[in-house]
């Protein structure tokens, strides 16, 4: 196991009925801005619930905050804190709204161009506003860690960004919440939360266990309740587990002490900033055509998870990883979520500028090994279509 430091200081109030807490979470006296997305927040009654929770507090709201939340929305979010005396940020919804609210939360205590805070992967972030979340769409675990995605539209680039000061203080996790989501964004939120895990497990051993074993515990759950999700929008176990499972899989706890890939995300983020499609549905596509083209450096994982995942004990090496890398393209696909560019209606003639995007933003070297160079990208994207 590598050495590690892990810390995760965000309290999570889970279950149902938990926003009439806010009023004993959020400071009595401040002046809070509940960010949000589209209209589903107001249409749901989740904001109405959120305002009622907050009491007497003086809350502001921004809205329009886009499933790939934009720097150019944001923006105008850090003029209403400046220009309002917000002193609270609380984002209402899923990852993109808490991202968004992150970025927001850094930018209002930036002095200088806040496009730096993305361009330096949060390294010149000092200080933050404090925030805490309302989750209502599993998936990403931007609820409980540390990091966030921003994109700038204005020149197709779409980047992460961390520091210590953006863990959300509190975040409300109420499953029920979940339960008007569309299909298509519950089998995203598998899908995201199923290749979070993967990026921090399947890479190779240095006989961390526990890492290990809590890492496949998680993806079998998604296994398990995946095809509920969609098919029994209101069990609350289902959604309840869900919520929880896709929390577990980014905060931090599974990728410590282990070598992380993140090679499908970074690849991933380019197809979305230049061809809009959904953050997940990128990393179906990706994912697959990742794990063929490393399968020797990965092949010890790969069998381990075969065995340990999809229960693929039997053949020789090579038929097992081949098996469990088609287990993980079929989970995928019943669940609704395509997996070749071409279902996209995307093609050859789009791979180049997928390459000189990621040449531009620095991704030369992915992959636990740093070994995925933009050549290599290119056979994985050519593998994808």
């Amino acid at each position: 196991m590598l050495n590690f430091d892990f810390y995760n200081p965000t309290r999570i109030c889970f279950g149902e009925g938990r926003i009439k807490d806010l009023d004993k979470l959020v400071p009595a006296n401040a002046r809070p801005l509940i960010l949000y997305g589209g209209s589903s927040a107001e249409r749901t009654g989740t904001l109405a619930e959120v305002k009622a929770g907050l009491g007497d507090r003086d809350a502001l709201q921004f809205g329009g905050i886009e499933p790939n939340p934009t720097f150019e929305t944001l923006s105008k979010a850090v003029e209403v804190v400046r220009n309002e005396g917000v002193d609270f940020l609380l984002a209402v919804g899923g990852g993109s709204v808490i991202d968004g609210t992150k970025f927001v939360a850094a930018a209002a205590c930036y002095d200088s161009d806040p496009w730096e805070i993305l361009t330096t992967n949060g390294a010149k972030i000092k200080s933050a506003l404090p925030f805490g979340t309302v989750l209502t769409l599993p998936a990403t675990g931007s609820e409980m860690n540390n990091g966030g995605v921003v994109t700038r539209q204005s020149i197709h680039a779409k980047l992460p960004f961390r520091s210590k000061l953006l863990f959300p203080q509190f975040s409300v996790l109420d499953p029920t919440k979940s339960y008007t989501l569309p299909e298509r964004q519950v089998a995203n939120g598998v899908v995201d939360a199923f290749v979070h895990i993967v990026e921090q497990y399947l890479t190779y051993p240095v006989n961390a266990r526990v890492q290990d074993r809590f890492a496949e515990g998680l993806l079998q759950t998604l296994i398990e309740i995946g095809p509920d999700a969609l098919k029994k929008p209101d069990d609350y176990d289902v959604r309840a587990n869900l919520m929880w499972v896709a929390s577990l899989a980014l905060n931090g706890l599974i990728g410590a002490g282990v070598p992380q890939d993140w090679a499908t995300h970074m690849i991933g983020h380019e197809i979305t900033a230049l061809y809009g499609l959904d953050h997940a549905q990128t990393l179906a596509i990706v994912l697959p055509a990742v794990l063929e083209h490393q399968r020797e450096a990965k092949g010890k994982k790969l069998l381990q998870y075969g065995s340990r995942v999809w229960g693929i004990n039997d053949g020789t090496e090579e038929q097992r990883i081949s098996a469990a890398i088609s287990k993980t393209r079929e989970f995928f696909e019943s669940l609704g979520v395509r997996t070749r560019l071409g279902d996209y209606q995307l093609q050859h003639d789009t791979i180049a500028p997928l390459i000189a995007q990621l040449e531009a933003h620095g991704m030369k070297k992915l992959g636990e090994h740093r070994d995925i160079t933009p050549e290599a990208s290119q056979q994985i994207l050519e593998a994808c279509l």
